[in-house]
């Protein structure tokens, strides 16, 4: 885990899973548009008995930012009984907006906000394709598509 400024710090796909599989009250927020949720899949949090929180960053197609992203997260959180301590880890395509979400949820008191930096899909390969070489679907990790 690299920490960085504005926020609690980087970690891989791995490490996240891994870390929401050891604490009870770690959390993952998937900060992609419901597009990408639809077609590209989401992380499957079943096996480890917890469930992804939706809620986009972004949304689509103007791409303009979410005013209501923090409010919505923090509502989430409260109704799970989570405090601002409660670690989260944000997740999109490559790492880009997970980390400004967590620096948002960070400035929102929240103090122990991660970045998947790998992304669920990582970075564009030689073919210029994601999904092959880092991030969640790379390593493995469990995902379903609807």
């Amino acid at each position: 885990m690299q920490s960085v400024g504005g926020y609690a710090g980087n970690v891989t796909s791995q490490e996240a899973f891994d870390a929401l599989s050891g604490h009870a009250n770690a959390v993952l927020v998937d900060v992609r548009t419901q597009a990408e949720w639809s077609f590209v899949g989401v992380p499957d949090l079943r096996p480890i008995e917890k469930e992804a929180m939706l809620v986009e960053w972004q949304s689509f197609p103007s791409s303009g930012p979410n005013p209501e992203f923090a409010n919505a997260v923090a509502n989430h959180l409260s109704k799970k009984g989570l405090d601002l301590s409660a670690p989260i880890y944000f997740l999109c395509r490559s790492g880009a907006r997970s980390q400004a979400a967590a620096i948002a949820l960070t400035q929102a008191g929240y103090t122990q906000c991660f970045n998947i930096s790998d992304g669920f899909e990582g970075p564009l390969d030689a073919d210029r394709h994601r999904g092959t070489q880092a991030g969640w679907k790379a390593a493995g990790l469990p995902w379903i598509q609807s």
